[in-house]
């Protein structure tokens, strides 16, 4: 299983340890400096606050999404060892995204941080059928709707390259639990051009 991880530095050995996924992007100054600055300085927070064996890809420059939302965002995705279960993985992230002064006004606008919760192992949640949901709405109902419970895997991260390019930098060979295809498989279905577009630092 993709979510088998080497205990023997985990804090408690009899706990199970998920390889947790997170993808990170940044297009505006925040309290840590410049967007490359603080993709970095949140890279950090995450390892010191999350678990253990943190991977970091190297950062990535990528136009705005959607095209025009804003300044090209600084990306980098973390693949990190941790205990903690989904839910306060994610309480985690969105305390980080405070640290660094990020604030919720617009839904896909401009950001001091943005850190997304990707994967944990293999879990679905909250169950299959919701996830399909909203892997299948379309690109209008995504801009004006948000879901109100955590959904893993992140329901959109097979659509995106600049989330794909990143995480298979560190975890080419996760497996998407519903969709059966690695991180790279679904990279390389991208349109070549998107691909392209996220250019590496």
């Amino acid at each position: 299983m993709y979510d088998d991880y080497d205990t023997s530095q985990a804090p408690d050995q009899h706990l199970k340890v998920n390889k947790t996924l997170i993808a990170l992007g940044s297009n505006a100054k925040s309290v840590w400096g410049d967007a490359t600055q603080t993709i970095q300085k949140a890279s950090l927070r995450v390892q010191e606050m999350l678990g253990f064996e943190c991977v970091s890809s190297p950062l990535y420059a990528t136009p705005a999404f959607p095209a025009g939302a804003g300044p090209d965002f600084v990306n980098a995705a973390i693949r990190v060892g941790t205990v903690l279960p989904p839910e306060r993985i994610l309480a985690v992230l969105h305390e980080i995204e405070a640290e660094a002064g990020r604030e919720r006004v617009v839904r896909w606008g401009q950001r001091t941080l943005d850190l997304d919760l990707l994967a944990v192992g293999d879990q679905i949640a909250p169950d299959t059928a919701e996830l399909r949901r909203w892997m299948d709405l379309d690109l209008d109902t995504q801009a004006k709707e948000a879901p109100n419970q955590l959904v893993l895997p992140h329901p959109r991260l097979q659509d995106r390259s600049f989330v794909l390019v990143p995480m298979a930098d560190v975890a080419p060979d996760w497996v998407h639990p519903v969709l059966g295809l690695t991180v790279v498989q679904m990279r390389d279905a991208r349109p070549i051009d998107e691909i392209d577009s996220v250019r590496r630092l």
